[in-house]
């Protein structure tokens, strides 16, 4: 694989980490200052919660997503990079660009979306 294929991935890859851990962060600090207010209207507390446990749930998948660049980066750092785990076949360069943290190459992702939609 291209050095400056890797090198660029490998930087994107790092920018998406720092920005998934700076707005954990943020949701921790925000989550744990916040003061317990009193809601007379039971609507505007509904709405906190419904908001705070959105903002959990986008964290989750943020902390899965994390996980996988984290996986990316090994690949890098081992030589994998660009291998897909389904065939064994090189992963597109255009793919790889697009989204640095994929696995598998075009077509056994095509086969593994169509097997989770039976």
């Amino acid at each position: 694989m291209d050095r400056t294929i890797l090198e660029k991935c490998r930087d994107e890859l790092q920018r998406q980490m720092d920005d998934l851990l700076a707005g954990a962060g943020r949701t921790v600090s925000d989550m744990t200052t916040v003061t317990e207010e009193n809601f007379p209207d039971p609507t505007d507390r509904a709405l906190l919660e419904s908001n705070r446990n959105f903002t959990l749930r986008l964290r989750d998948r943020e902390r899965k997503l994390l996980s996988k660049i984290k996986e990316a980066m090994k690949r890098i750092d081992d030589g994998t990079f660009g291998v897909c785990e389904g065939c064994g076949g090189e992963i597109g360069e255009k793919r790889l660009v697009a989204r640095p943290v994929t696995a598998l190459c075009i077509d056994c992702k095509t086969v593994a979306e169509e097997e989770e939609g039976r």
